[in-house]
């Protein structure tokens, strides 16, 4: 396989500290330190494709630790431990003592004994998701200085308040995989836009993950979204300042079909406005069913008025040739199908179903990336050996 060969060198040649630190932000992570999460994810699927075991732990346990729904997420953690050859264990709260008030400090070592990595979704509450996954790692590095821990676990962000990388990763690994590889995507625009949605309180972790690192590639990034759906300031800041460091840019319009005039790929997806989902956490904090009652009402009339931010055949002509990639985290509403109306046309949706779903495909390999950049500091030599190895994952 002489591509992994050329894949082995190019990860050597890179300059990283993935294994000394938690993936949390995507815009914390120097720019070979992307790359090598990208080209190790590569990496792996060739080698499970090749029918290779890729167990690099004889035994060990992935916590993960759910505070929202999921589907693709949560199974893809489960999958990329599974792949690295760890056991998997959820962290019910409810069933927990942290229902008795147990400490995040206590609650981090007693999970951590013979843990490697520690997979945290908590996007529920703007200004704390984050906040708790620092406050996580910081008791783990309590653990270990003080002989608790014999190892300190990584920790991998399934998504927060305000990034979700392992989900922006696995679209930049689609997006290469689609376009050839990353050089191919200096210049190609990406329209991150609002759609409309008949519901409310979706996170602003995926639009502010897609501009925080689509950014950092020389891509021309613009974004989209109705008057008042402003992302947090900060994130649409670090991606403006980034766009000039890469050659690339990030542009802010008003309407969708501005947006996706020439883009080469499109992003349509409804989230929140910033200063609805701060009052929604204070709400949620407060347990004030009534007032997130009343709260939800006014997103909906005023989402309402915005259902002509919809990506439909017609919203499709304006791209470049009319054929721009269509992107979605998944799951999306579909108009006819998954809610009366949404942010997709059925048409539009099933003509990149395949696109989507591969775009998906991607998500466990990174994830698996990620934990084991963490735990070995030369991973290409990790890599080499498990293809000298040549374990066969199922027997002929």
């Amino acid at each position: 396989m002489s591509n992994f060969d050329q894949l082995l060198q190019d990860i050597k040649a890179l300059n990283t500290k993935l294994h000394s630190k938690d993936f949390l932000l995507t815009w914390e992570q120097s720019t070979d330190e992307l790359k090598q999460v990208l080209k190790v994810a590569e990496g792996l699927r060739m080698l499970r494709n090749e029918n290779i075991s890729t167990k690099v732990f004889d035994s060990g346990l992935g916590v993960s630790l759910f505070r929202d729904n999921s589907t693709r997420t949560r199974f893809s953690f489960t999958s990329a431990c599974n792949m690295l050859g760890l056991a998997i264990q959820d962290l019910d709260e409810g069933k927990s003592q942290i229902a008795h008030g147990e400490t995040v400090r206590e609650t981090a070592n007693m999970i951590s004994f013979c843990a490697d990595v520690i997979g945290i979704r908590d996007d529920m509450y703007l200004g704390y998701g984050n906040q708790y996954m620092r406050e996580v790692g910081s008791a783990l590095d309590f653990g270990k200085e003080n002989g608790v821990l014999a190892q300190r676990p990584g920790m991998v962000n399934l998504q927060c308040d305000i990034d979700h990388p392992t989900q922006s990763m696995a679209d930049l690994a689609w997006l290469i995989e689609h376009f050839g590889s990353l050089e191919n995507l200096k210049g190609k625009k990406i329209a991150m836009t609002w759609a409309y949605s008949p519901s409310y309180g979706k996170p602003l972790s995926v639009p502010q993950g897609i501009i925080g690192l689509m950014t950092r590639f020389g891509m021309d990034v613009t974004l989209a979204h109705p008057e008042g759906y402003d992302l947090i300031p900060e994130v649409v800041e670090t991606a403006g300042r980034q766009a000039a460091e890469s050659g690339g840019s990030f542009t802010q319009v008003s309407t969708m079909a501005e947006a996706f005039k020439d883009a080469d790929i499109v992003y349509p997806k409804s989230w929140a406005p910033y200063h609805v989902m701060g009052r929604r956490t204070d709400l949620l904090k407060a347990g004030d069913h009534a007032g997130l009652k009343t709260l939800e009402q006014e997103c909906l009339a005023q989402n309402a008025l915005h259902k002509d931010w919809h990506c439909t055949e017609e919203m499709m002509k304006h791209t470049r040739n009319g054929e721009a990639l269509y992107m979605h985290c998944l799951p999306a509403d579909i108009t006819g199908v998954s809610c009366k109306e949404g942010e997709v046309t059925e048409g539009v949706f099933n003509k990149y179903l395949i696109d989507t779903y591969k775009e998906a495909g991607w998500k466990p390999y990174i994830i698996a990336s990620m934990i084991l950049n963490r735990r070995f500091a030369s991973p290409d030599v990790v890599l080499e050996n498990l293809m000298k190895k040549g374990a066969r994952r199922v027997d002929a």
